[in-house]
């Protein structure tokens, strides 16, 4: 498989290492300032960038016909425009707040949770996230993926980054420390008792690896995709009237 690597800061080169050791090609790889190799030549992009260049990025591979798996966060402001572009060029994209292959099963848990839940309000749903103080973003993709999950199923309407000031709102809080690792935890606080998902990531090699998983998976295909297609998540069903 020939790669291009748009975006080639830490995760950028962890991902090369990972595709080399797989037997895979690196044909293209950029930054904000540089580029060298043949981007024409890659069976599939893999973008991780800035907010600012994930957009002028992905507009590249839809116009060049090559697939582009996006795992930078924040840009989503623009989302429905690319899904046009996307079908204009009838491009494919892949795109994931968080490629973790442990995160994705995190938010199916996060989703089965959720559903339980929505039946007992006297828990009260709070959202924190840690990580380093290189992190640009806050709250994280990750953070907004599972505020969007647990909206699904329950009465709240919003997330807030800070205390929330309704009943409705859904309260992020945002941590940043030196030499964090990235964690997520989902909250249920009743004045009872407290029910927590925690997720850790040690290291960035399973955001990598979820990557180039995604890479292979979508070779061939056209549209758009999320990580629930790649490891196949939305075949599972959660039948709560099941009895045991």
């Amino acid at each position: 498989m020939n790669i291009a690597l748009l975006g080639y800061g830490k995760m950028g080169q962890v991902i090369e290492s990972l595709a080399k050791a797989a037997g895979h090609n690196i044909v293209f790889k950029s930054t904000s300032k540089t580029s060298e190799g043949q981007f024409e030549l890659a069976d599939v992009a893999i973008e991780f960038s800035t907010p600012e260049a994930a957009i002028k990025n992905i507009r590249l591979c839809f116009e060049s016909k090559i697939p582009v798996v996006c795992g930078t966060t924040a840009w989503l402001d623009h989302w429905d425009e690319m899904v046009a572009l996307c079908q204009e060029h009838n491009g494919t994209l892949v795109y994931a707040s968080n490629f973790s292959i442990g995160v994705q099963v995190f938010f199916e848990l996060q989703r089965y949770l959720s559903q339980i839940m929505s039946r007992h309000p006297e828990y009260r749903i709070s959202i924190e996230e840690r990580h380093h103080t290189h992190k640009k973003d806050a709250p994280s993709g990750t953070a907004i993926s599972l505020a969007e999950i647990v909206m699904e199923s329950t009465n709240y309407s919003q997330w807030v980054l800070g205390p929330a000031k309704t009943n409705q709102d859904l309260s992020i809080e945002a941590i940043r420390e030196p030499n964090t690792p990235g964690t997520h935890k989902v909250l249920y606080q009743s004045l009872i008792d407290e029910i927590t998902l925690t997720h850790t990531a040690h290291t960035r090699e399973g955001f990598a690896s979820g990557a180039l998983l995604a890479a292979q998976w979508v070779l061939g295909k056209t549209g758009i995709f999320s990580m629930k297609d790649v490891l196949h998540l939305s075949d599972i069903k959660h039948d709560q009237n099941k009895e045991s």
